[in-house]
C-alpha cells in the first residue's frame, strides 16, 4: 500500500512500520568557510568512511557491510521513506549550516592528482542501487592533501543514466584546502569551481558510472570520486534550535530511501567545523 495521506502515515506508525534513531558527528578538520565538507570521513556515530581501497577500481556501498547512519532494515516488497531528519549544533562558527542528506552509492578511491595522463577507472563493481544512474552524481572527496597551490584543473568521462559512454563534464578547478574531507571542487571565490556535484554534460540527468579522469595540471594529493544520490536538504541556522526536516509537511513529498542505502552528509560551514558536535535524529516509514 502506497502512502498517499496523512491517514496511511498513522497507520503504518500504528502497525510498527517505522524507524526512529540517532546520529553525531565531531569533525576534527579545519575546514574552510564556503566549502563543502563529507561528514562520513568524520569521527561519531556512525564509524567513518576513510574510502579506503585499491586506487582506481569502483567500490559499493551498504549499510550491511559499511554502515552509515541507521534507517532500520530491508523492507521490500514495501518501499521505504524518510518522514523525518533532524540536526543542531552549538558551535556558532559553523551557523548557518546547509546540509545534504546523500545515499552513497559506489566509489573510486585514491585517484591520483599527479597523474596528468587518462587514468581509466575498473567498473566491475557497479552501482548497488538507482541503477540506472538516474539523479546520481559525482561528489570529488580530498582523501590526501594537496599542496593547495594552483587550483589544478581536470574533467571526468562517464556513462550517463541513459547509457550512453563517453560522456564528458566540464573542466572544473580545484580549491585551496589540504584537508582530508574537503569536497575538492567546492569553493565560492575560485573560477572554474562546481560545487559539491560536478556539471554534467547538457542533457544529462544522471551517471551509471565514472570510466576515466583526466588532469589538466598536476598537484600532490588523492582524491575519490563518489557517487551519491541526493536524499534530502536541510539547514542549521542558528545553535538555539535544531533544524527539522518534514518531507511531507513540507513538501507534500517522502523521499524513497532504498533498502541498504549508506546514508551520510555532506554540510557547508560558515567557519569551521573543528570540534563541532553536530547531533541529530532520522525516522524512516515504510509501507
Amino acid at each position: 500500500m502506497a502512502l498517499r495521506n496523512v491517514s496511511d502515515l498513522v497507520a503504518a506508525e500504528n502497525d510498527g512500520r517505522f524507524w526512529f534513531s540517532t546520529w553525531r558527528k565531531t569533525p576534527t578538520q579545519t575546514t574552510g568557510a564556503g566549502i563543502w565538507f563529507d561528514l562520513s570521513m568524520s569521527p561519531g556515530n556512525p564509524t567513518p568512511n576513510y574510502y579506503a581501497a585499491s586506487p582506481n577500481i569502483a567500490i559499493a556501498l551498504r549499510q550491511s557491510t559499511d554502515g552509515g547512519i541507521p534507517h532500520g532494515g530491508a523492507v521490500a516488497p514495501l518501499k521505504k521513506h524518510l518522514k523525518q531528519i533532524t540536526a543542531m549544533t552549538v558551535t556558532a562558527a559553523a551557523v548557518p549550516l546547509p546540509m545534504i542528506l546523500c545515499d552513497y552509492l559506489l566509489y573510486y578511491p585514491f585517484v591520483d592528482m599527479s597523474v596528468t595522463d587518462e587514468q581509466v577507472m575498473d567498473n566491475t563493481v557497479t552501482l548497488p542501487r538507482s541503477t540506472t544512474g538516474l539523479g546520481v552524481q559525482i561528489l570529488p572527496v580530498e582523501v590526501a592533501g594537496q599542496s593547495g597551490i594552483g587550483n589544478p584543473q581536470f574533467r571526468v568521462r562517464y556513462t550517463n543514466s541513459d547509457g550512453v559512454a563517453g560522456r564528458i563534464t566540464p573542466t572544473v578547478a580545484c580549491n585551496t584546502q589540504v584537508v582530508n574531507g574537503t569536497i575538492i571542487t567546492s569553493a565560492p571565490n575560485t573560477a572554474g569551481s562546481a560545487g559539491p556535484f560536478l556539471p554534467l554534460q547538457a542533457g544529462d540527468r544522471g551517471v551509471r558510472s565514472i570510466d576515466a579522469v583526466t588532469f589538466l595540471t598536476g598537484d600532490v594529493g588523492l582524491i575519490s570520486f563518489v557517487l551519491v544520490k541526493a536524499v534530502e536538504n536541510l539547514a542549521i541556522r542558528t545553535i538555539d534550535a535544531p533544524a527539522e526536516r518534514i518531507p511531507f509537511t513540507d513538501f507534500l513529498d517522502l523521499p524513497v530511501i532504498e533498502d541498504d542505502a549508506y546514508l551520510n552528509l555532506i554540510a557547508c560551514p560558515s567557519g569551521t567545523l573543528a570540534g563541532a558536535p553536530l547531533h541529530g535524529t532520522i525516522t524512516t516509514i515504510w509501507s
